[in-house]
């Protein structure tokens, strides 16, 4: 077994206390610590699984250099490291970045289109890191942030789905974010998977095939342009909805759009039933995005992201301030915090449950379907802004064994989080 190979196994066994242990110098000993705990830092997103992979296979070798410690020669691979981070860091900047570019797609063209191009996208990134090598490793970085670009759009096209469920609607939805965040499970397979002689290559070619199943899908059950809501009469979603489906919701679209010209040219009384279904049918982009009740929610969810954000960027120091160093501990405690992660698809459809289960109750007179679906989400979001307060405190108790009742805390406010914030962007 190669040295490096086995320091990792010692130390994910929870036996190394010092250098003496492993044999090495102390100087040797603390680099190759510092060395770990980094790559640990990547277990929080699913990125270790594959940067193991990576590393293994000899991705920006070239950038390692031999160093002298004490007239003991090592290897410092301190800018390896720094361009797989950076991989990491660019491929979720442009994750959240093109977000809103591609829901402008999504509304504008349609699913078809907007599905067509992710499925492009992600099958190319799929491509290039299956036909990369360690002679041209720069292909990670346009690879890894077409699989971020492509998956968000399949995302935000699979959201609608929750339109067909009436009722059911917020459970769906916020199922689909919850299986989103627990998707960095395929990174680990691939990294079992390569420990059990299948190569790179081929995992991540069987990875490129399975977008046929996407094609398949976007043509035979997926609508041409948006799935309505709420649903036309007789409305098919599947095999058998083809023309008939698309061309009767374009005929119930169509005349939405003529009702509301229509309407524009009456004078506007506030009063009015008239006016007040202008209001909800024909208010600009520009005008949600000023109003004060996207303002609120906005800052209401950067708050309580940057929460989530700062605890992910300093876990690691932080467990290591509360196990005094030891790496044992910091292992065990950041394998926990990385398989909690993998539960999300199993936390998010509670939010939509409860918010599913107070749509349901019977409307106030004079209150429309919408205000009462606004309101049902009122507990929702409340619990959710609870949840986080409580992570937070957890977070901030300096009690080690605690700290598995806030990855716990953790990973049910994020999926009550992002898949209520799609849920309640759908409503409102």
């Amino acid at each position: 077994m190669r040295g490096r190979e086995k320091w990792v196994s010692v130390h994910f066994a929870g036996r190394v206390k010092n250098s003496e242990d492993t044999g090495e110098t102390p100087q040797l000993f603390e680099k190759r610590t510092e060395e770990w705990r980094k790559e640990k830092r990547w277990a929080v997103f699913g990125w270790a699984s594959l940067v193991f992979v990576l590393k293994t296979e000899g991705y920006f070798r070239s950038l390692c250099v031999n160093i002298t410690i004490n007239g003991t020669a090592v290897d410092d691979c301190s800018r390896q490291d720094e361009q797989l981070s950076l991989i990491f860091t660019i491929a979720s900047f442009m994750n959240n970045f093109l977000t809103l570019p591609n829901g402008f797609l999504f509304d504008h063209f349609g699913t078809t289109v907007a599905r067509l191009l992710g499925i492009s996208v992600y099958t190319a990134g799929m491509l290039l890191i299956a036909f990369s090598s360690p002679v041209n490793s720069i292909l990670l970085f346009p690879a890894l942030s077409f699989i971020a670009v492509g998956g968000i759009l399949f995302l935000v096209t699979n959201i609608q789905v929750g339109n067909l469920f009436g009722m059911h609607r917020s459970t769906i939805i916020t199922l689909y974010n919850g299986a989103f965040d627990s998707s960095s499970a395929v990174f680990l397979i691939i990294k079992l998977l390569y420990e059990d002689g299948v190569s790179l290559k081929g995992s991540f070619l069987f990875l490129a095939c399975c977008s046929v199943i996407h094609l398949v899908r976007t043509f035979v059950l997926m609508p041409r342009t948006h799935i309505p809501y709420p649903l036309p009469e007789n409305y098919t979603y599947g095999v058998n909805c083809g023309v008939t489906r698309d061309y009767a919701v374009a005929k119930i679209e169509e005349k939405n759009i003529q009702t509301s010209q229509a309407e524009e040219e009456m004078p506007f009384e506030g009063t009015s039933p008239q006016g007040q279904n202008t209001d909800k049918m024909e208010r600009s982009f520009k005008s949600c995005l000023l109003s004060w009740f996207f303002l609120w929610h906005l800052l209401w969810l950067s708050v309580m992201q940057l929460r989530h954000y700062l605890f992910i960027g300093t876990l690691n120091p932080m467990l290591n301030h509360l196990a005094a160093g030891d790496p044992g501990l910091v292992s065990s405690y950041t394998n926990a915090f990385a398989f909690t992660q993998l539960c999300g698809i199993l936390c998010a459809p509670w939010n939509g449950l409860i918010m599913d289960r107070h749509k349901g109750k019977q409307r106030e007179p004079g209150q429309s379907e919408q205000e009462a679906d606004l309101k049902a989400t009122i507990l929702s979001l409340s619990l959710t802004a609870l949840q986080c307060v409580l992570f937070s405190v957890c977070a901030a108790t300096p009690i080690l064994p605690l700290q598995y009742l806030t990855f716990i805390l953790q990973v049910l406010n994020r999926s009550f989080l992002y898949g209520g914030n799609a849920a309640f962007i759908s409503v409102a």
